[in-house]
């Protein structure tokens, strides 16, 4: 099973520990080494030329790169492939990355937490063709995103069980092999130009600008936060995140300068998971500045790591987000109930985040702003250990810009007007749903 590509990953072995304490006499070849090799899937020759075919035949035409194109090694050819014939690009959470954030076809997030220009080209592309990707709810924007009565939908994907999905026509591939043989069998074709595509790109660029600039107001957004570190950072950094807003605004925001720059879990949305996997993530890469970007509920969830980190000589950038509660589930709730509850907690003690992070080995300091947050990055990558950077931030602001909308049901019954008109408008967009 581990060498089935639909199915490969980690293992886990238990033990009683008894039998971990007995001996036995093993035969030598047990312990031979052995070579096993993970082989690509090559798809069906019909299936290549049916998709070859319909691109010819759309007009608009849109690529989603799940996590998929990563696993199989396959950004170079899907950068190729996008520039050669001119197909557009959104890029799941997972699939962050496939394309450098200024490829001429990439445009960035796609579904809840997506970008203007993507949403846009998916709602209006008659041919979506998913490569490596599971279609998840974020993803499609709970299957609202593609509003195209005459969409076509193609899942290239090693799992049969997602490449049919939601009647999809499935090219069960592995999507480095898939790209390939699609690339000679498309030969000179290349697609129009789609109207509207390159001013939609501008005009996100421009509200990039004023989502992540610094604007003196006394408490940052998270997306000020995301344009400050990603100023500071060099290209070969690795930035790591998991829970609440911030994965959100880093899935829109952050600008993807290699395939492998951006580590973020949102799967499960692991709150926790911040510290622990950027250790894992600095074991695996440890040339590289690996930055990792948490909000105090999190941290507080799970932070040992950081003395970790310190006693293997593994040296972290801790970027802590403090809006002193759950800023992300605080929103969502005002919008779904009409009233905060519970979620911003001013009566919890101050805590003081840096004195804590010190306590644990790091270096640690208190940015007051965002320029200070800037000049502590800087020191921070001259240091040698673990540093934790503090911030205050707004609890309050997200990005305005790009975004679709994601299925989370209101109460059909309820005394509270709030409850009542968000409830009217949940079912206006439930009408917009794919069935």
């Amino acid at each position: 099973m581990m060498t089935d590509p639909a199915d490969c990953g980690p293992a886990t072995l238990a033990f009683c520990q008894d039998v971990q304490a007995e001996a036995y006499d093993y035969p030598e070849s047990f312990f031979e080494r052995r070579l096993w090799t993970i082989r690509r899937a090559a798809a069906a020759p019909s299936d290549i030329e049916w998709l070859a075919n319909a691109l010819k035949q759309a007009s608009a035409p849109l690529i989603v790169a799940g996590g998929g194109v990563h696993y199989s090694g396959a950004t170079a050819e899907l950068a190729e492939f996008a520039g050669r014939f001119g197909i557009p690009v959104g890029e799941t959470q997972a699939g962050k990355g496939s394309l450098p954030w200024d490829h001429p076809e990439c445009l960035g997030s796609i579904g809840v937490t997506g970008t203007s220009p993507a949403n846009a080209a998916a709602a209006s592309a008659d041919l979506v063709i998913g490569i490596g990707t599971r279609l998840q709810d974020f993803t499609t924007g709970s299957w609202a995103l593609f509003q195209n009565p005459a969409v076509q939908l193609v899942q290239v994907n090693v799992t049969a069980h997602d490449a049919h999905k939601r009647g999809a026509h499935p090219v069960v591939a592995d999507a480095k092999l898939a790209i390939e043989t699609l690339t000679d069998e498309l030969g000179g074709w290349r697609a129009g130009r789609r109207d509207g595509l390159s001013q939609a790109l501008s005009d996100w660029n421009t509200a990039w600008e004023e989502a992540t600039a610094a604007d003196g107001t006394a408490l940052p957004s998270d997306a000020q936060v995301v344009g400050a570190i990603w100023r500071t950072l060099p290209e070969t950094a690795i930035v790591v995140g998991a829970a609440g807003g911030l994965p959100g605004e880093l899935h829109k925001l952050w600008r993807a300068r290699s395939s492998d720059g951006y580590h973020v879990e949102y799967g499960y949305s692991c709150m926790g998971y911040e510290i622990a996997g950027a250790l894992g993530v600095k074991l695996a890469a440890p040339d590289r500045e690996v930055v990792v970007m948490v909000g105090d509920g999190s941290y507080l969830m799970l932070n040992s790591e950081i003395a970790t980190s310190v006693a293997l000589g593994a040296k972290l950038i801790v970027v802590l987000l403090d809006n002193h509660g759950f800023g992300c589930i605080n929103r969502l709730q005002q919008a779904t109930v009409g009233e905060k509850f519970n979620n911003l907690l001013p009566a919890l003690p101050r805590i003081d985040f840096r004195a804590h992070a010190e306590a644990l080995g790091a270096i640690a300091e208190q940015a007051a702003n965002i320029a200070e947050l800037e000049a502590a990055m800087g020191r921070a990558m001259t240091t040698d250990r673990t540093t934790v950077v503090v911030i205050e931030t707004d609890p309050e602001r997200s990005t305005d810009a790009g975004g679709a909308w994601w299925d989370v049901p209101i109460a059909e019954v309820s005394g509270r007007h709030a409850v009542g008109s968000a409830r009217a408008d949940y079912e206006q967009q439930l009408g917009k749903v794919r069935r």
